[in-house]
């Protein structure tokens, strides 16, 4: 009879504790009882959760709160506000904290002592990460589709990797010196010796400065004067002219131009990607679609397309993004690839995410929100479009003003610029009069003087002044660029 086969478990597996060291906490908060000046060493980045004993913990609270109101931290004032059963082991309060003092070391290590403490807070908070990423995808809830437990968790990831720094605090004035020179370098060696990012088009690039890191730019615009088109233009012009080098870290650093990343909720990237390539080739984008170009034109699309394709231009055209899910993809491009300008076209097609919301005004309030946040968080700027309301063709002027902005309160108060385009020509177009008459001669000189000219309007702009500025505009390669003018142009032989 054959003798049954045994199970053999596998060893199981050593229990593990989370990463702490008591030593480095108990010997911190000695100094500190003996010398309240080791606090300041630590006081910048170092809270009461990062400690992983939570007597520990408890103990630099109550020390933290009595030097912040001015007095003396030491055993005897501290142990006043422990509680009756507090207990550290075999200890009271008052005698624990008698140890911590007698035991402590000179204050010259206390900052090492903080940051030790500090990088196993990070590592316990990431083993929690990790845990919440198991359990929930063993247990997840059923309104919870996995893009959705990873876009939470590459977002927790992100904070604690941005919060994750020692850096901060007060710099003497040889350092702040240094990185204005640094600044100062970094402008002088970008197109235009701008403090911010080159958009290619001089005259609005005179007006703002360039595209600043941080902040939130509103594009809008009626239908059909060309917002997308000038979107476009701008990253392209930006991604054409990026060059990087290498920094002492190893890292591949922006010194001219930028990597542009681009939200396209409304076009596919095969119709932006061809929009592009009329702009820059100048073959309309309609005869592309319908194949009927030359042998000459094709060959400029190849060659266009060829240094297209090097450029570091990222295109993302789901639709119906999530303003998180933006973000989440927005952080992922910057970890892997790097980024300088987020654009996103368009704002009122973004969601929030949240179910059975039918206050698209609270909605859109929460997205720019979010957006200026993103901004500031990735440091960079970002360009969102806009609509405009209705309300711009019942007026005889037809320059838009913002408060035509739709669900205008919170995009005018978040954003830090706020650019209207604006085309007489598009209005001019419609009003045609019957040929022959006086008013449609009028209207022919009228049409001729705004053909082919664009204004950008500058309604808002928190760092420098507001205006406009005039734009050539190619409406059968939508391509805005720069204005000629007569003062710059060669002069003429009869």
């Amino acid at each position: 009879m054959p003798v049954p086969a045994r199970r053999i478990d596998p060893p199981a597996e050593p229990f593990r504790s989370a990463p702490q060291n008591i030593e480095a906490e108990q010997a911190l908060l000695g100094a500190i009882l003996i010398n309240n000046d080791a606090y300041y060493r630590v006081s910048d980045f170092l809270e009461p959760e990062h400690f992983g004993e939570g007597v520990h913990a408890r103990i630099y609270e109550i020390v933290r709160e009595i030097i912040r109101a001015g007095k003396s931290a030491t055993p005897i004032t501290a142990k006043t506000f422990l509680p009756p059963d507090f207990r550290a082991g075999d200890l009271n309060g008052a005698q624990y904290l008698a140890r911590l003092a007698a035991e402590a070391t000179t204050i010259i290590n206390a900052a090492d002592y903080g940051r030790t403490i500090y990088d196993l807070a990070i590592r316990r908070s990431l083993i929690l990460i990790g845990e919440d990423m198991v359990n929930i995808a063993y247990d997840a809830p059923i309104d919870m589709a996995p893009k959705d437990q990873i876009e939470d968790a590459e977002r927790r990831l992100f904070e604690l990797a941005e919060s994750g720094r020692y850096e901060g605090g007060f710099t003497n004035f040889e350092t702040a010196l240094l990185t204005a020179i640094d600044m100062a370098s970094a402008a002088y060696k970008r197109d235009g010796h701008l403090s911010g990012i080159a958009t290619g088009l001089d005259d609005l690039d005179r007006l703002m400065g360039g595209l600043q890191p941080s902040d939130l730019v509103i594009l809008a615009g009626r239908p059909g004067m060309g917002k997308t088109a000038l979107a476009t233009n701008i990253a392209f012009n930006i991604a054409a002219a990026w060059r990087g080098e290498s920094g002492a870290d190893g890292a591949m650093k922006t010194v001219n131009g930028g990597i542009v990343g681009f939200f396209s909720l409304e076009m596919s990237a095969e119709q932006l990607a061809t929009r592009i390539i009329a702009e820059q080739s100048g073959v309309p984008s309609s005869d592309i679609r319908r194949g009927s170009i030359h042998e000459d034109q094709f060959a400029r699309i190849v060659e266009v397309s060829r240094a297209i394709q090097r450029m570091p231009l990222y295109i993302d055209q789901t639709g119906g993004l999530a303003i998180s899910q933006l973000a989440a993809r927005a952080r992922r491009l910057k970890r892997q690839k790097g980024l300088d300008l987020l654009v996103v076209d368009y704002i009122q097609l973004l969601q929030t995410g949240k179910k059975g919301s039918d206050n698209r005004v609270q909605e859109v309030t929460e997205i720019t929100n979010n957006l200026k946040a993103l901004a500031k968080e990735l440091q960079v700027p970002i360009v969102a479009l806009s609509q405009l309301s209705r309300q711009v063709e019942s007026r005889d002027d037809k320059r838009p003003q913002l408060s035509d902005l739709r669900e205008s309160g919170s995009i005018e108060q978040d954003a830090d610029v706020v650019m209207f385009v604006f085309r007489e020509e598009y209005y001019l177009k419609n009003k045609k009069p019957k040929e022959g008459t006086e008013e449609f001669f009028k209207w022919q000189a009228e049409m001729e003087a705004m053909a082919g000219r664009a204004e950008v309007i500058i309604g808002k702009q928190r760092h420098g002044p507001t205006g406009s500025v005039e734009l050539q505009f190619d409406a059968d390669v939508t391509r805005f660029s720069n204005l000629a003018r007569p003062g710059g142009l060669p002069e003429r032989f009869e």
